[in-house]
């Protein structure tokens, strides 16, 4: 019998080999879940919907789809289920892991391999074979197949809520300071700070390029974005002063990497809970490993005669990345006389004072590496001062 393109990429993805398990991939979104399956011994794959955020509904589909295939096999299978990272976070992995004969993996979307066609046919279905796939594969032991996220701890997941918080509640503090500046930059006033203390008495005494008092309209305005502004100036203290309390428990133990981290001067405590609540809570077996986990990592492209490099990859924590870039560049400031710092200046004056940004980029990639072998190990960074009590 003659098969059809569709029916023998089925086939191949039906189990060849007797892993002894049922797999299931779900496909996730607001209003339904796509469960996708394939039981020992079975050709195809079948699919079943569940309303989204009904995870009692699915697991009575998971036990359903066990009951057939013990009614179909005599056998009672265990469950593999992969789903991608995505907006709906870890809880779900976490519902499916209490149960004993559920075995859950969240994978990173990012990592699995699709046509490179330029338009290639995506929708819930055909992803939901993907992930079957992929999970089969790894079940196999086949290398690289895909990246399995490391799903953390509800009370690591919770910590960083502080330091994230902290950044969105700047970013709108920016946006509201720009939004004041620029609306009086339209009447030529060009030396008011909307963060001063005395910012409100100052926007009295205001007066226009052309010499007027401000027009009444816009002086509420401002008035009112000065509400907001002070709003989130008094959030962002509250958060920080969370954010020193939490640190201050957890430097109680001089040998925690937060603790270890603040010895180091140009540290602060913004930069220490960033660093230990990002990255170095997790465990890495070596620097390689570190250096991807926030997206550092080198990307060659090497084919033939082609050898170049492309920048980092920007895969992992994006949080992380940006925080080690900034540091790398205080780093340089506070910590000139340690290798590192002697390291990027040597590079750079090879380079008669080019490359300044992709010598930082690299300087924060081994200033990385550094930190986690000092908080983790206690190796000591070469020429790095520590603070003075």
């Amino acid at each position: 019998m003659h098969l059809s393109t569709a029916d023998q990429s089925e086939l191949e993805a039906a189990v060849r080999v007797d892993l002894g398990a049922i797999f299931v991939s779900l496909e996730l979104s607001r209003s339904t879940w796509l469960v996708t399956s394939i039981v020992p011994g079975s050709e195809k794959m079948s699919r079943h919907m569940v309303a989204g955020g009904d995870s009692a509904g699915l697991l009575v589909c998971l036990t359903g789809l066990r009951s057939k295939a013990e009614a179909r096999t005599g056998t009672l299978y265990p469950l593999v289920v992969i789903q991608e990272a995505g907006l709906d976070g870890f809880w779900i992995d976490r519902v499916l892991n209490r149960e004993d004969w559920i075995e859950s993996h969240i994978v990173d979307a990012a990592s699995i391999a699709v046509s490179r066609r330029h338009r290639r046919a995506k929708t819930d279905r055909l992803d939901g074979e993907a992930l079957i796939r992929a999970l089969l594969a790894v079940k196999r032991g086949e290398p690289r197949v895909c990246s399995m996220v490391r799903v953390p701890t509800p009370e690591n997941e919770d910590r960083r809520r502080t330091n994230r918080e902290r950044k969105v509640l700047v970013a709108e503090r920016v946006e509201h300071v720009n939004r004041i500046k620029g609306l009086l930059f339209s009447q030529g006033i060009r030396d008011y700070e909307p963060l001063r203390r005395d910012r409100r008495d100052r926007l009295e005494e205001l007066r226009t390029g052309d010499g007027r008092a401000l027009p009444a309209r816009m002086k509420a305005q401002i008035g009112r974005e000065l509400d907001r502004l002070e709003l989130l100036l008094g959030q962002i203290k509250a958060v920080e002063a969370e954010r020193d309390a939490l640190l201050a428990a957890t430097a109680v133990d001089a040998s925690t990497p937060a603790a270890m981290l603040l010895k180091l001067k140009g540290i602060g405590p913004e930069f220490a809970t960033i660093l230990h609540a990002e990255g170095l809570f997790r465990h890495f077996n070596n620097r390689r490993q570190v250096a991807a986990y926030a997206g550092l990592a080198p990307s060659p492209w090497k084919s033939g005669t082609i050898d170049h490099e492309q920048g980092v990859s920007k895969a992992g924590n994006p949080r992380l990345r940006t925080t080690m870039v900034e540091l790398a560049w205080l780093w340089l400031r506070h910590q000139p006389a340690s290798g590192l710092a002697r390291w990027f200046s040597e590079r750079v004056a090879r380079n008669g004072g080019r490359l300044k940004k992709a010598m930082i980029v690299a300087l924060a990639r081994k200033l990385l590496v550094a930190l986690w072998k000092y908080a983790t190990a206690g190796v000591v960074i070469e020429g790095a001062l520590m603070k003075t009590a």
